[in-house]
């Protein structure tokens, strides 16, 4: 992952499956010498630590709209703490050593590096578990994917299908997800849908017009740890890698991941799948599944899980849970937080 229009392929590191469950880059710019000295003054004193991070004094910070664990906290103050960090010669970076490769496009090592000092100064388990540890293109959004963990910016996860927002299950359009501290923002350069940055959300904020802008910490801009900020609405992010489980989506024949074993495990719960074809992939037993249940509720028998038979297996699913005496002890809703490990 690195500068804008970088295309090198990067070697993407093994990563384990876990089962924990903007304006215009940046703020479009002037010309004006003026406020190009305005800017440079700015960014010195924030890099002294002479300047709290803040929006515009006439705009609001919006509050996160779900608890944001210490963990994050942690990670934010890694991250704050590597402002400023500029790249040596040849664009030798320490993140891109400790990664693996000193002279690497380092956007997402300095990421995957801020995670790692949290889990060694606290003891937490974060890498590979709640974050990814990638280098190479496309990589870290996938890894997201796979976790049940991603939303992208129109609310169409190519390969899948439509997402929505799993409190109302409203579906989800550009700008309808605020992203929340801690979330990893993935961006393209070019017309493609292929990864080429990413950074971490700090906070959002919102003028008198009501327009919302994400503030990123972000490595690798093109030579530094800096500060940015984005529209929530800049064509050229592609989605949000959560720290929440926020969004359901479209699932259909050839899927994997998280969102597919959860999937799974409520059609072998209710009877139409057997346990044995729990496995995390939208194969052809689970196809038939999801068109015996279709049928048996009068839906069009498509063996897509589109929202419509979500909806009504997991009413099903939480019924039959709440009226089966073998399931009271150690059931946790779907709607539950189940990712506040605070450790």
């Amino acid at each position: 992952m690195g500068k804008a229009g970088n295309q090198a392929n990067q070697q993407e590191f093994r990563s384990s499956r876990s089962n924990i469950n903007s304006l215009p880059l940046p703020l479009e710019r002037r010309n004006h010498p003026m406020k190009r000295l305005l800017s440079l003054m700015l960014t010195l004193l924030l890099t002294a630590g002479l300047l709290l991070p803040c929006a515009k004094a006439e705009d609001t910070v919006l509050e996160p709209l779900w608890h944001v664990p210490d963990y994050v906290q942690w990670l934010l103050d890694v991250a704050r703490g590597e402002i400023g960090y500029k790249e040596g010669p040849h664009g030798y970076s320490k993140y891109g050593e400790w990664a693996g490769d000193a002279y690497a496009q380092w956007c997402a090592e300095f990421l995957c590096w801020c995670v790692d000092q949290v889990d060694q100064q606290h003891g937490t388990e974060l890498l590979r578990n709640v974050y990814p540890m990638y280098s190479g293109q496309n990589a870290g959004r996938d890894w997201f994917i796979r976790q049940g963990r991603y939303v992208t910016r129109n609310g169409n996860l190519a390969n899948w299908g439509y997402q929505w927002m799993k409190d109302d299950d409203t579906y989800i359009t550009t700008g309808t997800y605020i992203p929340q501290p801690g979330d990893w923002v993935f961006f393209t350069w070019t017309s493609s849908t292929d990864t080429d940055h990413v950074a971490m959300v700090e906070y959002c904020s919102q003028d008198a017009m009501g327009n919302i802008t994400v503030h990123v910490i972000e490595g690798n801009t093109p030579v530094a740890v800096k500060r940015a900020e984005y529209a929530l609405t800049y064509n050229r992010i592609l989605g949000y890698g959560t720290v929440h489980d926020v969004a359901d989506w479209t699932m259909r024949s050839g899927n994997s991941g998280q969102k597919v074993r959860e999937l799974q495990e409520k059609l072998s719960y209710l009877g139409y799948l057997a346990e044995d074809k729990v496995d995390g992939v939208y194969g052809a037993a689970t196809v038939e599944a999801v068109k015996a249940y279709q049928g048996k509720k009068g839906l069009k028998t498509l063996g897509i899980a589109n929202i419509d038979t979500q909806k009504a297996l997991n009413d099903e699913y939480r019924l039959r849970l709440y009226t089966d005496p073998n399931a009271w002890t150690g059931v946790v809703d779907d709607n539950e937080e189940d990712d506040d490990l605070d450790w």
